[in-house]
């Protein structure tokens, strides 16, 4: 999934599942307004749209093939990139608050973490993750609670791996609730 990182977008040959093909999707379309403001990121919402138009017509043009398990696999895969994308859209929100608050604009924000203006726009608009160092000094300048700038997604195999370790662990004080299983 790493490899939908902004920068490596160029390098991609081929989506490999549904879970990159609906972040490929969400991401292409926040571009498509970005460039507006960005003309350089054209090539990469090209390419995006190449490597969906590709999945789409090798996996989904032949209703025929079509599988319940992929069916399935979608729909998980766009339920996860919904709320990753409401996530991003809160915490912007939440940000773009505090700036107000506090009389600063994105561009401040963008010279105090040390990133271009544009490159802020990504980080803000969840185009690019924010670094370690982006969400501590977020955090502490304008008083945001880290659970509201991190997300709290992880990778289904990062999030299988936990399940069935704990499952063989079998520790009664280790139990995660229902809700906290839902690590994706």
């Amino acid at each position: 999934m790493e490899n939908l990182d902004i920068d490596n977008i160029l390098q991609i040959v081929q989506l490999s599942d549904e879970l990159e093909f609906e972040k490929a999707s969400a991401i292409q379309l926040k571009l498509r307004w970005m460039i507006k403001e960005d003309e350089s990121l054209r090539p990469i919402r090209d390419h995006l749209r190449f490597l969906i138009r590709n999945y789409e017509n090798k996996h989904w043009s032949n209703v025929d093939n079509v599988t319940d398990e992929q069916i399935n696999s979608n729909s998980k895969a766009e339920l996860f990139v919904s709320a990753e994308n409401t996530f991003i859209y809160e915490r912007k929100e939440l940000i773009k608050s505090k700036l107000k608050a506090y009389g600063l604009l994105q561009s401040d924000l963008a010279k105090i973490l040390g990133h271009r203006d544009n490159y802020m726009s990504e980080l803000i608009n969840g185009v690019r993750p924010f670094s370690k160092d982006d969400i501590i000094i977020i955090h502490r300048l304008l008083k945001i609670k880290l659970d509201s700038l991190i997300s709290p997604f992880v990778k289904e195999d990062v999030a299988q791996h936990v399940r069935v370790t704990l499952q063989k662990l079998n520790k009664a004080k280790v139990k995660l609730s229902k809700k906290d299983y839902d690590f994706v």
